[in-house]
C-alpha cells in the first residue's frame, strides 16, 4: 500500500487486494457516494455472466445431443440383436 501511495495513486486505488476490510469499506463508500452506480454495475456484470452461461450451456447441449442419439441408437441395435437370438 505504501508503494502505491509513493507511486502517486489516489487513496481509493491504493487498497490492498487481499485486505477484505478495506475492500468492503471502499464498496460501502462507493455505494454511499453513488447509490445508483453500484446496482447498475452489478446488473451489467451479472447480465454479462448470465449471457456467457447461456451461450456455454447451449454449446454443451449441442455437443451432448448427438452423443445421446448415438447411444440410444446403439442400445436399440443391441436390443434388436438380443431379440433375434
Amino acid at each position: 500500500m505504501a508503494a502505491a501511495k509513493a507511486a502517486g495513486c489516489p487513496n481509493h486505488l491504493a487498497v490492498d487486494v487481499f485486505d477484505i476490510k478495506a475492500w468492503v469499506e471502499y464498496v460501502v463508500e462507493w455505494a454511499t457516494e453513488d447509490p445508483y452506480g453500484l446496482p447498475i454495475t452489478l446488473i451489467l456484470a451479472l447480465t454479462a455472466l448470465f449471457l456467457a452461461s447461456a451461450v456455454l450451456s447451449w454449446k454443451l447441449a449441442k455437443v451432448i445431443e448427438p452423443r445421446k442419439k448415438d447411444q440410444k441408437k446403439k442400445q436399440n441395435h443391441q436390443e434388436n440383436i438380443a431379440k433375434t437370438k
